[in-house]
């Protein structure tokens, strides 16, 4: 048995296609959600036009889940050291996935150093890489990064999260499969505004390559393996969200490239870590050229046009 906590989309996703292996809990915070689920075995909220197989049971309530199984927490990046607080005696024991990608903006932390701080002695992962949740609901191949410091129960998770359509990768590189996860959305937001403000195809392919260019280098700064960020979890979740409009993040980027209004109501990861690995990059000096003006045009601070001329005006370098 399974236990995926959070009934967002790609929460709802995930329950779907472990449902094919056997038992699983889908956890939702809010009780009238959850009998709406109940009652019409879909998500309509999140996920429309989805079924819930009969193998997947929604519950509100922690207590309800068996002793020591794994737990993906698919809740939004900046919501999820406040849920892992609330709920920390409840998660003790149990193997904690994190499913959620950015930088925390208060801190500057990833998902599993949060998860190792707000419930302690306790073994997590994160599960990231390229991939919408409407495609892993509609049993669509899809392959993902599944990162653990621990390599036997990364073997073991490995073994219980893939099922029919969802293949795993292994590693040990946690940092490099977070910061790509986080980063990549970032540069989706970029590529998003040069399409929205009709600059062409060839100065969006410069800016996601410029864009794994400072990925790299604060991803090696902070530890990473640049084979991690090469993977699934970094160039092809990339390669991903900077170039399909089912990306919220390259969606906001767009909007923001027409001058268009975009839906405040939108989960984009990329805004807060684009503010987030900001301050970060200031912090360790480290040139972050592209992820400092997507700050700055998601803040209100500078128009794309502004920032795609300061973009070309700086000063010629090798590559």
């Amino acid at each position: 048995m399974i236990c995926v906590a959070g009934a967002g989309a790609f929460g709802t996703a995930l329950a779907v296609s472990l449902a094919a292996n056997g038992p699983v809990m889908l956890w939702a915070r809010d009780a009238g959600h959850a009998d709406e689920m109940r009652k019409t075995r879909e998500n309509a909220r999140r996920l429309p036009g989805v079924a819930l197989p009969d193998a997947v049971k929604i519950v509100t309530d922690f207590d309800t889940v068996p002793a020591e199984i794994p737990i993906l927490v698919a809740v939004p990046m900046q919501h999820l050291r406040g849920m892992a607080e609330t709920h920390a005696a409840a998660l003790r024991g149990h193997p904690l996935i994190a499913c959620c990608k950015g930088i925390e903006l208060s801190t500057g932390r990833g998902p599993t150093a949060i998860l190792s701080e707000t419930v302690t002695d306790t073994p997590n992962a994160i599960l990231t890489g390229p991939s919408f949740a409407a495609d892993i609901a509609r049993g669509l191949p899809t392959a993902l990064t599944l990162a653990c410091a621990d390599p036997d129960l990364g073997k073991s998770l490995q073994q219980a999260l893939t099922t029919p359509n969802l293949r795993l990768y292994r590693t040990t590189d946690t940092t490099g499969a977070e910061m790509g996860g986080a980063l990549k959305n970032v540069i989706a937001i970029a590529a998003g505004a040069c399409i929205g403000q009709g600059l062409g195809d060839s100065a969006r392919a410069a800016l996601m390559t410029r864009g794994m260019a400072e990925i790299t280098r604060l991803a090696d700064h902070l530890g990473a393996q640049r084979e991690t960020l090469m993977g699934l979890s970094g160039f092809g979740d990339l390669v991903l969200t900077c170039t399909s409009d089912k990306s919220r993040n390259y969606r906001l980027g767009l909007a923001l490239g027409r001058n268009e209004a975009f839906d405040s109501a939108t989960t984009v990861e990329g805004v807060k870590t684009a503010e987030a690995v900001t301050g970060l990059a200031a912090q360790l000096d480290i040139d972050m050229p592209i992820s400092a003006h997507v700050h700055a045009i998601a803040s209100g601070h500078s128009s794309v046009a502004q920032a795609m001329q300061a973009l070309l005006n700086r000063p010629l370098k090798e590559e």
